[in-house]
């Protein structure tokens, strides 16, 4: 029961934080960020994957990004997203990357935002060193996303190559599946570590950080599944409002939750920090008195 107790009071206090430290407008800050420096990213996936001689290595990451985004909500933009990396553009392409560059850096931007002030922390570096190195986690993130790409394309082709040589391995396609999955979610949970433990000023051990991953990780998959039930259910609801622009608000709306949860998750971390802070401080506190004590009154 005390273990109950104690979650219940980081969760509120987590939510109190997150009130006023504005998360719900850092969260639309967030999102908005994420939308426009999506398509950036996009172009510099396909000038990277033009410059090793596959884009349509491009246009299979491009896929990859939504896989883990439920499909009311990927279906809509998958298309225009498989016309942008599949377009012939020439040098535009060149100049768009280079933009992109900047542009998608946004993003990255926005995160270190919302953790700084989750943590209650103040950035301290210049804003170009800041950006330079939001650039860096965009290029190391499109050519990830690439070799990840490689890795699922190569994926049934290996695993066709096995059943052919063993088939008394192919009863296993499940668990292969089930294994894709996993480390989807293993490349999603990395990449929430990066970003709390790098992204945001200041550096933190990786244990401190995971309280909080785990609750973004647990809330994203129920946001996952309750916003898909919905669309699923009442999608009438947002092209009756927002008629040609349903597509575009449903991903918007989305995104927004999404970042509300991913600040969410670095108050919990705050507050945990915090309050082992303070209890190394209650400590510290304690040992001095005890110690000027002795000081005082010296033992006979």
């Amino acid at each position: 029961m005390s273990r109950f107790k104690k979650i219940l009071d980081v969760t509120g206090l987590a939510a109190q934080r997150f009130v006023a430290h504005d998360g719900w407008a850092i969260a639309s800050h967030i999102a908005l960020s994420m939308l426009t420096s999506l398509f950036p990213f996009l172009i510099l996936l396909a000038a990277l994957a033009g410059l090793i001689g596959s884009k349509p290595l491009a246009d299979e990451a491009g896929t990859l990004i939504f896989d883990a985004v439920p499909r009311e909500v990927a279906k809509p933009i998958v298309g225009e997203v498989h016309r942008l990396l599949t377009e012939q553009r020439g040098g535009v392409l060149t100049l768009g990357a280079l933009l992109a560059l900047y542009f998608s850096s946004s993003g990255v931007e926005s995160l270190r935002v919302g953790l700084n002030r989750a943590y209650g922390i103040r950035e301290m570096r210049p804003w170009w060193l800041t950006r330079l190195e939001s650039i860096g986690y965009v290029v190391c993130g499109a050519f990830a996303m690439l070799a990840f790409a490689l890795l699922v394309v190569l994926g049934p082709l290996i695993w066709r190559q096995l059943v052919f040589v063993a088939p008394g391995l192919e009863p296993l396609a499940l668990t292969v599946a089930i294994g894709r999955i996993g480390v989807t979610a293993f490349l999603i949970a990395l990449v929430l570590v990066i970003a709390h433990k790098f992204v945001a000023a200041g550096r933190r051990p990786v244990l401190s950080v995971l309280p909080g991953i785990a609750v973004t990780l647990c809330l994203w998959f129920l946001a996952g599944l309750g916003f898909g039930f919905y669309l699923d259910r009442f999608s009438n609801a947002y092209a009756s409002t927002y008629g040609g622009l349903a597509t575009a608000m449903i991903f918007l709306v989305f995104l927004y939750w999404l970042a509300a949860m991913f600040l969410f998750g670095g108050e919990v971390n705050g507050t945990v920090i915090a309050a082992r802070r303070q209890r190394l401080q209650a400590r510290m506190r304690a040992r001095q008195a005890e110690a000027a004590q002795v000081t005082v009154n010296p033992l006979p």
